[in-house]
């Protein structure tokens, strides 16, 4: 298990989960704490074979907090996109394993990013479904108006790093 937190200092928080709006407490999204102290809710990592005992760049995980979901889902991430605003956003409510067609928003990879050793970024760009016709990208923040910072596919990448839970 692993926090997963912003490779710099002033940056914010770890991740967590928080509803989209205030008025509807369900269904929960990936967001990054405001405070930098907050390590956020730790992951698990599942790779698409489970016999698979090292986290490696570039290979498909499901994404897993280690919390029980207040709104009765599973608490895997999956890529939802907004009707309204057509943006792309980290939910829970994913799928684990059967890696296809029917779980492919479920699946993220971990890259490599910048110039620190220990320095990486989440893409959305599973390879679990090589037919399917898929808009890749990484994961970064999206600052909503009250403040809000919501995960999602977005212009610049979240550098992170982990840290053992």
């Amino acid at each position: 298990m692993y926090y997963i937190l912003p490779s710099s200092p002033g940056h914010g928080g770890g991740l967590q989960i928080s509803p989209r709006n205030r008025t509807s407490p369900c269904p929960l999204y990936v967001t990054q704490h405001n405070v930098e102290i907050y390590p956020g809710l730790p992951v698990w990592f599942l790779p698409t074979n489970p016999k698979d005992t090292q986290i490696t760049a570039s290979t498909d995980y499901n994404i897993l907090f280690n919390v029980v979901n207040p709104c009765l889902e599973s608490a895997v991430w999956q890529l939802v996109q907004e009707a309204g605003t057509r943006k792309r956003y980290v939910a829970t409510g994913g799928d684990i394993g059967n890696p296809g067609n029917k779980t492919v928003y479920s699946w993220f990879q971990i890259e490599k990013a910048g110039a620190e050793k220990y320095e990486y970024k989440i893409v959305f760009c599973p390879s679990v479904c090589p037919s399917c016709m898929l808009r890749c990208g990484h994961l970064g923040v999206f600052v909503e108006k009250d403040g809000s910072l919501f995960l999602g596919v977005a212009g610049r990448a979240l550098l992170i790093s982990f840290k053992k839970a």
